[in-house]
């Protein structure tokens, strides 16, 4: 079964015209199943690229998705046209009495910040909460992963002297998780972040257990069964290119940026940079797919209790 989105939004010719199955809302509804819901809070700029992103991941598996797209209720964005805002986004405060099986919240690109200067972090910790209520199984994506094992552990994350900019490997540290299914023992996973979070602090807070590790840029993906959760830190939904455009932005700003390590042939940011990243990134989204479907309550309304 493929995802369901309205046929004029941007991300229905992509998927298209890249294999994924999509279904307009006529077609669906012929359909006599039940849908997992699955919304995006999409916090980043670009808004038509996330979306992209991540209905491509949660696309790919045999169920039939309802995606839903929500924004911050106050929060503008500059990057995107107002008229797809209006026509496909949602503002969270229109949709606290509404139950979903899953919840992605995205990055963003505010890490300078202490969270309580974030504009709308107020807004966000209620989401945050309203996610052990009304939702079944959440996903925060760097930032996003950040804000809420920060809001529900106290974990802290810390500034970087420089970037971590690359391709890095990481390690699977825990293989027999439902959510690592079929994962190598290592894996290649893009970094674009000036903060951290410490793995001693993680390991700090017993209910958190790291299923993804590395030695260089640190935890990575991290579990929450309290909260059915899980956080990462890093971007497995990444297109080829998103590194590249990010380093090509920063070079013609003058902005001082490393060319991305382990991502161009030999660090050379002339050639074609090369994905190995996008099987696992399958991998894990559909895992997370499938244990929402496993365990999600067929009755929305019981979802939460």
């Amino acid at each position: 079964m493929p995802i369901k989105i309205p046929a004029t939004l941007p991300a229905y010719d992509v998927l298209t015209r890249e294999g994924v199955m999509v279904l307009d809302e006529e077609l669906a509804a012929s359909q006599d199943i039940r849908p997992l819901r699955i919304a995006l809070l999409n916090l980043m700029p670009k808004k038509i690229q996330t979306e992209n992103q991540f209905a491509r991941l949660i696309g790919a598996t045999p169920l039939q998705i309802e995606f839903s797209l929500l924004r911050m209720t106050d929060h503008n964005t500059r990057n995107t046209a107002a008229e797809h805002m209006e026509a496909f986004y949602r503002p969270v405060s229109e949709v606290m009495d509404e139950k979903f099986d899953g919840l992605i919240i995205t990055g963003a690109p505010i890490e300078h910040l202490d969270f309580d200067e974030v504009g709308y972090w107020d807004e966000l910790k209620r989401v945050m909460d309203w996610t052990q209520t009304n939702v079944h199984s959440t996903f925060g994506v760097c930032w996003g992963g950040m804000a809420m094992i920060n809001h529900f552990h106290g974990v802290q994350k810390h500034m970087l002297e420089k970037k971590a900019f690359g391709c890095f490997r990481h390690r699977n540290l825990a293989p027999a998780s439902p959510y690592l299914r079929g994962f190598s023992d290592d894996c290649v996973i893009p970094v674009s972040r000036w903060t951290e979070m410490r793995q001693a602090e993680v390991d700090s807070v017993s209910a958190l257990r790291t299923l993804l590790g590395s030695d260089e840029v640190g935890p990575c993906l991290v579990e929450d069964v309290d909260h059915r959760a899980l956080y990462i830190f890093n971007h497995f939904e990444y297109d080829s290119d998103t590194l590249k455009q990010e380093y090509d932005r920063d070079v013609a700003s003058g902005t001082e940026i490393n060319v991305p390590l382990n991502y161009y042939p030999n660090d050379d940011p002339s050639q074609p940079p090369q994905n190995r990243w996008r099987s696992h990134a399958h991998l894990l989204y559909g895992n997370w797919i499938n244990e929402i479907y496993q365990s999600t309550p067929f009755d929305l309304a019981k979802i939460g209790t």
